[in-house]
Parts: structure tokens; C-alpha cells; sequence
């Protein structure tokens, strides 16, 4: 696949030398230097995660420099990831190599079926990479990396985390795993419940739980193989996730499945990879009790195989595949629908002059939508010293999701709300950026990068008369619709920033910090009024510190957001223009650093906001906990 994208660590930044060390994104793709990608990319290792105060996955990923995380509830109720502007649908989200976007809608990407104790790494690709991955991959992605590390001695962990909060918040997760010199197990359970805060008569509760196994081996023949299930289960108040009605007393209930193997192998000249994954997921949403629900059932299959040719010419590997997967929904609100797609694809690394490193590559679609696509990719970097200069430019593209396609089209009669388009055509865009990444003599690293994407038939939900409306049949002359439409041209443009460092202060004490900023400008070519574009941030500051030592650890972590202001006169919620949150969290080492106790606050100055429309977000919120770390190693 796009060799491109093989990324930096930021493990290495203690090193007195400049030059970091290869590291791979996924044992899927080709090893590669942080200069010599051509790309903005952020690693959050595992041992910065645990340290991010949150309560899901999704809560500790708006404190990553670069992405925007817009919430509707807390603690993983539902959430949409946004990376460069435009929309939610255009961040791909992978489990180790592997494609997880629900094909019902994307608000359901966050949905990440993995506990962050098994995560080894997430790594964040900031621009298109739709020649490598496919569709979606237009503003970004988000690549869950999970532990499959073979151990030189014999090791079982337990680890325990009990916590409880205001909002009558409770949370248990239990992990167990265990590895040697072939083999690797993780077994997980987590359960996050909360009461939630007063709404509109109601709470904004949420009840999940999540089971998560994964098990890899070395086989002979030098084959690895991986196989991973998990089971997401969510229970949540959905008042005005969608919706601005103050008849709106949503409740939603989704459960998901996730399957996923790989088989791979190492040779001096060549490198094989065979990867299967499956997905799916039931949706029962509840307008209000006297509405008959929507019951959605979704799966999404998907192959990926590939071969990586080393070559002695100019260091160069050579990469070729194919991925296909396949889309199938059954809905009494969508109706029954399958949607298959192709994908085949080559990449040339290869460095024709001492500090110049190119990567080209080529995919050729077919979707059963769009029919035939051609999407190149074209990264150069050119390092001098502890100086990297990198460009891209490559093309992007993103299919509607069955909800944008046939929201409400199955029901006899539909009064007011979203309105799918069979007629959607895709979203096709140009993507381009230039930056610079500066290593300096001190343990600190400074990416700056510009950005454009001209886009063409961005799909969006704009609100539309009845008499304009492309189907009548089953609505009424005096309801209120958005219909999914395709916008015409939308032009973003901007710039980040983005520094962090890593500091040994004293023999036991070491800071590591990031911070980010994202400058962001979109601009239709018709002056339409699109929900989801209207509600990007221009401006984005995430920042992240710790300190810790053998006596413990203390973590600040940051957000600030300024965007367009909405409001509505008919609910007490509008879109927060500006705002600015701080979670902390302090954790005391005890019984010889096998636990620890801490104090976790989130929203610590109690600021009122919406990331949406009608959904409100919790103010302050306290919780503490205990958490057991119980290692044995035993020699061979």
C-alpha cells in the first residue's frame, strides 16, 4: 500500500540525535522515516494515552493537536471526528490496517470497538491518503494501532480500573494479558455508566459496555497471524443529537460486533499481507415513545491484500494489492440495500538523491455508485540536516452513506426532519499541502504545514421547501426537510502548527507535553446554509502536558474552539461560538507501584456548551478512582 505513510515516534525524542528511527504504521505497510513521508503525522503512544483524562476514547482524542472531536453526549455516547474541516464522513477510521466506517452513517465511526488498554499506538494522518486506504480518507485518518508484541520473556498483566463520579458516573474495566517468545493474548471488559445531567425533563444517561480479545501467533514459516472480535453495546439519551424539535425525547440503542484477522509474512526480499475484516452493527432509535422506532441493521465486509517488493535500486519497495468490501443494510426506515466497492493499487518509495525521498502511487476504483476513479498520490521530502521540507498533492473521494441516501425514504409518512437523495453523486477533491518539520537540539519537534482541498459535490443536509423537494410522496406540504444535497464547490483552506517535547527534568521526573493549532476557512461556491460544514471550528488549540515520576503523575490537558455561532428560539441549547475546556487529573502511586489512586475532573471551570444544536454538554464533572497494575515476568 502507499508506502507514504510510515511515520515518526515520539519515543525517540529523547535521542540526542536527529535522525528518528523507522517506525511502522501497521505491520501492513512499508517501513519508512518520520523525513521521508511528506506528511503531518501525529503518534500517541500508550503510555501518553492512559495519562489523557477521559472517560472513552473519543473524550481523550479532542486533546490530540489537529483534530476536531464534536460531541453530543459524554463518556463515548456519540461523537464525530473532523480533521481539516469539511465533514465527519470524510476521516477514515482503521483497527490495524484494517477499515471500520459504518456504512449506515458516520456518526457511528466513533464507535471504536477496542479498549484503550490493549491500544499500542493511534497515529493521526492529517490529509487525504485515499490512494492508500481508499474512500473516506479525505481530511484524515485515524489509525488504531492494537499490542501484538512478542515478549523475549514469559509475561501475564492484570490490570484493573475502578471509578466513580458526579452524575451518578461508574466505570470498571478489567484487562488480562498474556505473551512470550510466539504468542500473544489480551482480554478485556469495560463498562461505563452514567445518569448524565438534567435535560429537557429527562437525563442525558449512558450505559456501554464493551468486550475485547485479541490474540496473535508466530506460525511456521515465519507466517504471523492475528485474530481480534469485539462486542460494543450502547445505551444512551439521544434528545436533539439530530434534531432541534422540542418534541425530540430521543432514546438510542446500538450494538455492534467486530471481527478481524491477518496473516503475514517477512522475507529478505518481500513482504506478504492478508487482511479480513467484518462488522456489524444493529441501530434502534426512538424519536419519542408514541414514534415507532428505527430499527437499522447494518454489515460491512472487507479483504485487503497486498505484496511489498524490496528493491536494491534507490532503497525502493514496490507495493501492490487489492482490497473489496462490501455494504449491506436492512432498515424499516432506509430499506434493504448492498453497495460493493473494488479497489486496486501501487506505490513506488524509493530516494533518487541523498536526503530526497519520493513516493508515487496510483489507485483505480470501482464503486458500484461512482462507477470507475482514478486517484493518484504524490509525496516528496527533502531533509537538510535537522530540517525537512515535504509536500503532497493527491486526490480524494468519499461515496454517500446510506442515511444521506435514504434517510426517511421506507416510511408512509414523514412530517418534518432529514430527507435522504438516491440521486447523491460522490464527493471527489484535490488535496494539497506544503510544511516543514524542525528538529531542534533540545528534545522538541515543530511541524508547520499549509493546506488546501478543492472539493467538488461535497454532500451536506441543507434545508429545502417542500416544492423543491426531488420527492413528494410521502411528505406534506407544510413539514420542515433537509435534504442531503450535493453542494456544489467547496474550497478549505489552512494551516497548523503543531509542537511537542519531551524532557528529563530530574533522575525520576520527566514532562512530556504537545499543543496544536488549527486554523481552518471553508467556502461554498452557492451560499448555502449546510448543517455539518456551518459547524466546523476555524480554530482549534488542543494542548496536552504530564509529569511523572515513581511517585506519580499530574496531567492538564486543554481545548479551545471558535466557529460560527448557531442558536434556535425554540431550544435553550445553541452552538457554543467560542469556548475553552480543561480536564486535569492526579494520580499518587501506591503498594509499590502496582496501583494508584487519582482524582480526575473534567471541565474543571464548569463551562456550558454545545458542540451541537440542542445538545448539551455536561458542566464540571468529578470523579476518582483506584487502578491495579499486577505484572509477573518469568525467564525462559
Amino acid at each position: 500500500m502507499l508506502s507514504v505513510l510510515l511515520f515518526w515516534t515520539c519515543k525517540n525524542i529523547f535521542a540526542q540525535s536527529l535522525e528518528l528511527l523507522p517506525v511502522i504504521i501497521t505491520e501492513t505497510i512499508q517501513q519508512k522515516k518520520s523525513r521521508e513521508t511528506g506528511r503531518n503525522i501525529i503518534v500517541i503512544h500508550k503510555e501518553e494515552l492512559q495519562k489523557i483524562p477521559g472517560n472513552s476514547l473519543d473524550e481523550l482524542l479532542r486533546f490530540i493537536p489537529g483534530i476536531e472531536v464534536q460531541m453530543r453526549g459524554p463518556a463515548g455516547a456519540q461523537s464525530d471526528f473532523v480533521i481539516r474541516g469539511g465533514t465527519f464522513q470524510q476521516v477514515l477510521v482503521l483497527i490495524d490496517g484494517v477499515r471500520m466506517n459504518e456504512p449506515l452513517t458516520g456518526h457511528f465511526n466513533s464507535y471504536i470497538p477496542v479498549l484503550k488498554e490493549e491500544i499500542q499506538r493511534i497515529e493521526i494522518i492529517k490529509g487525504a491518503a485515499a490512494s492508500i486506504f481508499g474512500p473516506d480518507a479525505v481530511g484524515g485518518v485515524i489509525h488504531i494501532i492494537t499490542q501484538k508484541n512478542y515478549e523475549s520473556k514469559k509475561q501475564q498483566r492484570l490490570l484493573t480500573d475502578v471509578k466513580r463520579g458526579t452524575y451518578g458516573l461508574s466505570h470498571q474495566t478489567i484487562s488480562m494479558e498474556h505473551s512470550n517468545k510466539t504468542s500473544a493474548l489480551f482480554l478485556g471488559i469495560q463498562k461505563n455508566n452514567a445518569e448524565g445531567q438534567p435535560l429537557r425533563g429527562t437525563k442525558g444517561f449512558i450505559k456501554s459496555d464493551l468486550y475485547s480479545g485479541n490474540f496473535s501467533k508466530k506460525i511456521k514459516g515465519n507466517w504471523n497471524v492475528q485474530v481480534r472480535a469485539a462486542l460494543d453495546r450502547r445505551d444512551f439519551n439521544a434528545q436533539n443529537f439530530y434534531t432541534t424539535f422540542i418534541s425530540d425525547t430521543a432514546r438510542e440503542k446500538v450494538s455492534s460486533t467486530w471481527q478481524q484477522a491477518s496473516l503475514t509474512k517477512s522475507t529478505s526480499t518481500a513482504d506478504y499481507y492478508f487482511l479480513f475484516g467484518g462488522r456489524q452493527l444493529y441501530d434502534n432509535y426512538v424519536f419519542r415513545p408514541s414514534v415507532a422506532a428505527n430499527d437499522n441493521r447494518s454489515r460491512l465486509m472487507n479483504i485487503d491484500i497486498r505484496q511489498v517488493q524490496k528493491l536494491r535500486w534507490q532503497e525502493a519497495k514496490f507495493t501492490s494489492g487489492f482490497q473489496v468490501f462490501n455494504k449491506i443494510i436492512r432498515s424499516n426506515d432506509r430499506g434493504n440495500h448492498t453497495h460493493k466497492h473494488l479497489g486496486i493499487y501501487n506505490s513506488l518509495m524509493h530516494q533518487p538523491l541523498k536526503g530526497l525521498f519520493l513516493t508515487e502511487g496510483v489507485r483505480i476504483d470501482w464503486d458500484q455508485s461512482y462507477k470507475w476513479n482514478f486517484i493518484p498520490q504524490l509525496n516528496i521530502s527533502y531533509a537538510i540536516k535537522d530540517i525537512v521540507w515535504r509536500g503532497s498533492i493527491g486526490k480524494g473521494v468519499r461515496d454517500a452513506d446510506f442515511t444521506e441516501r435514504y434517510n426517511n425514504y421506507n416510511k408512509v409518512l414523514v412530517t418534518s426532519g432529514r430527507i435522504g437523495n438516491p440521486a447523491l453523486q460522490a464527493e471527489k477533491s484535490i488535496n494539497m499541502e506544503i510544511g516543514t518539520d524542525l528538529f531542534l537540539n533540545q528534545p522538541v519537534q515543530l511541524h508547520a504545514t499549509v493546506f488546501r482541498r478543492n472539493q467538488t459535490n461535497m454532500i451536506d443536509w441543507v434545508q429545502t421547501k417542500f416544492e423543491n423537494m426531488p420527492r413528494q410522496v410521502n411528505l406534506i406540504a407544510t413539514g420542515a426537510y433537509a435534504l442531503a444535497q450535493n453542494i456544489a464547490n467547496v474550497n478549505t483552506s489552512g494551516a497548523e502548527i503543531d509542537v511537542n517535547g519531551m524532557h528529563k527534568i530530574s533522575e525520576k521526573t520527566t514532562l512530556r507535553w504537545n499543543t496544536g493549532l488549527t486554523l481552518v476557512k471553508a467556502v461554498a461556491a452557492d451560499d448555502i446554509s449546510a448543517i455539518y460544514l456551518s459547524n466546523d471550528a476555524n480554530t482549534i488549540w488542543n494542548t496536552n502536558f504530564q509529569i511523572s515520576n515513581s511517585m506519580g503523575m499530574f496531567s492538564i490537558s486543554t481545548l479551545y474552539k471558535n466557529r460560527p455561532e448557531k442558536t434556535t428560539s425554540v431550544l435553550q441549547a445553541g452552538v457554543s461560538k467560542s469556548f475553552g475546556l480543561i480536564n486535569v487529573r492526579a494520580d499518587k502511586n501506591i503498594w509499590n507501584n502496582k496501583a494508584a489512586i487519582y482524582l480526575q475532573i473534567e471541565n474543571l471551570m464548569n463551562i456550558q456548551y454545545a458542540d451541537f444544536l440542542g445538545a448539551k454538554m455536561p458542566g464540571r464533572w468529578l470523579m476518582s478512582g483506584i487502578r491495579f497494575n499486577i505484572q509477573r515476568m518469568k525467564e525462559y
